[in-house]
């Protein structure tokens, strides 16, 4: 299962890169409390810390995507980052069941797990193994 559409490695890392970029990093950077509001967080009036959180971790995600196209100019470089963003899928993961656990999040959130699951399925498929 591991690398099976390694001949496409290099692509499937700009997609994830502009998806990610995209989808997750700028929006949270830039407009956290309407993500949380789209998520169905309850929001409370003051929430200066959130929205701190928020553009802290939009501005990570972001650096994310922006590594993941240096990434494919190196094959070391770009085996590194597979192994970095799946450890980083297995985290969310793991933070999202226990949110669930917990019931501290909304459905929203714990659904994502499913969104986790599928990347973590799909980066493994286009896995460089051979580098």
């Amino acid at each position: 299962m591991i690398g099976l559409w390694e001949e496409y490695a290099t692509q499937y890392m700009y997609v994830v890169a502009i998806g990610t970029f995209l989808l997750f990093g700028l929006p949270i950077l830039f407009w956290p409390m309407r993500w949380a509001k789209l998520l169905r967080w309850k929001l409370p009036e003051h929430a200066h810390l959130t929205v701190y959180f928020g553009r802290c971790l939009g501005g990570i995600i972001c650096s994310m995507a922006v590594f993941a196209f240096l990434a494919v100019e190196d094959e070391k470089t770009l085996k590194f980052f597979y192994q970095f963003i799946l450890v980083n899928f297995f985290v969310m993961i793991l933070i999202h069941i226990y949110g669930a656990i917990k019931k501290i999040q909304p459905l929203a959130e714990t659904l994502e797990i499913i969104y986790w699951c599928g990347l973590v399925i799909v980066t493994l498929l286009f896995y460089p193994a051979s580098l």
